[in-house]
């Protein structure tokens, strides 16, 4: 079991920055590819939430989605069991629930980027609200 705890939301003004982190705990997450997702208000909770950003295991290959690059870095640091967001040049349309998810490696293969499927462990997620 991989347990992750997001951290670092919070209300910013349009143009602003933030930096995201998730906290693993109960394994190595060396053995897993990260990602981040995130929810808009008003969606439904039971609909997929909206890819972010992922890295992989080793942190060779990264991916973003199409309205965050330039603006959005995800690094990590198997070290201290850490994945970082760190978002620049924030705008209102970010504004979301974040969530941190783990992507256990072995299963994965050589799939890349992985499938929102492959997500095998989440975080309860952290606020980020950004005003205009």
């Amino acid at each position: 079991q991989v347990q992750l705890v997001e951290s670092g939301g919070g209300l910013v003004q349009d143009g602003g920055s933030l930096r995201l982190s998730c906290q693993a705990s109960g394994r190595a997450i060396s053995s897993y590819a990260m990602g981040w997702f995130r929810q808009a208000p008003g969606k439904d909770p039971g609909t997929q939430r909206e890819f972010v950003a992922a890295i992989s295991w080793n942190g060779d290959n990264t991916l973003y989605t199409d309205s965050v690059k330039g603006r959005f870095t995800i690094s990590r640091d198997n070290a201290k069991n850490l994945v970082y967001l760190e978002m620049n040049s924030l705008k209102p349309e970010d504004t979301a629930v974040y969530y941190c998810a783990a992507a256990f490696q072995f299963h994965l293969g050589n799939m890349w980027p992985p499938s929102y499927e492959s997500y095998d462990y989440w975080g309860q997620g952290t606020q980020v609200t950004v005003s205009s």
